[in-house]
């Protein structure tokens, strides 16, 4: 397993070892005590899937109070993968990092509670998989708007395809404090 730093701290790109041969592949999509080697101690009490045809954007989602790391990758599809730092009195606060997730290069990506999440979907369709620290909270919910200048997150997508919540998601700016994470150092 190697693990990559990102532009933003704690935020880590994850390549598994793939044992590939003419009978097709075999790798560790998750490993605890590899992860604890690198400093994570991750403890993931849901995992869910989705599925979404090319230029769906879904996000920016976080949960405050409640929040939720996630382990995110892509089975089938390939996306562009954001995570923002939205942790109040953060030093890298309104900050983004994104990563290319595909079934071809089997990276997994490591957001840390705190972090706005997002992806959209660069191939006809995307299979999508995270493991969550925290369950679904519909109060604790929260988003950002995707297309928020203050981030000027370089989406690979001009028109992306959105519901109607992520369409309607604040700006950060006009987020309460009280709504946002806390930065622990």
């Amino acid at each position: 397993m190697k693990v990559i730093e990102t532009g933003l701290p704690g935020c880590l790109v994850i390549e598994p070892q793939v044992f590939e041969d003419a009978r097709g592949f075999f790798y560790e999509s998750f490993n605890l005590d590899r992860l604890v080697a690198h400093g994570l101690a991750p403890v993931f009490v849901q995992g869910n899937v989705s599925r979404s045809a090319r230029g769906v954007l879904r996000g920016l989602h976080y949960q405050w109070p409640k929040p939720q790391g996630k382990y995110v990758s892509v089975l089938e599809g390939e996306v562009w993968d954001v995570a923002v730092d939205v942790r109040r009195g953060s030093p890298t606060f309104g900050r983004w990092t994104a990563v290319l997730l595909s079934a071809e290069n089997r990276r997994h990506f490591w957001i840390p509670e705190g972090f706005a999440h997002g992806f959209v979907t660069l191939s006809e369709r995307a299979v999508f998989t995270y493991l969550c620290t925290a369950t679904y909270d519909p109060k604790a919910d929260a988003g950002i708007r995707w297309n928020d200048a203050q981030l000027a997150i370089d989406w690979p997508v001009a028109e992306p395809v959105l519901s109607d919540k992520d369409a309607r998601a604040p700006f950060l700016a006009d987020v309460p404090a009280e709504r946002l994470p806390l930065y622990a150092p």
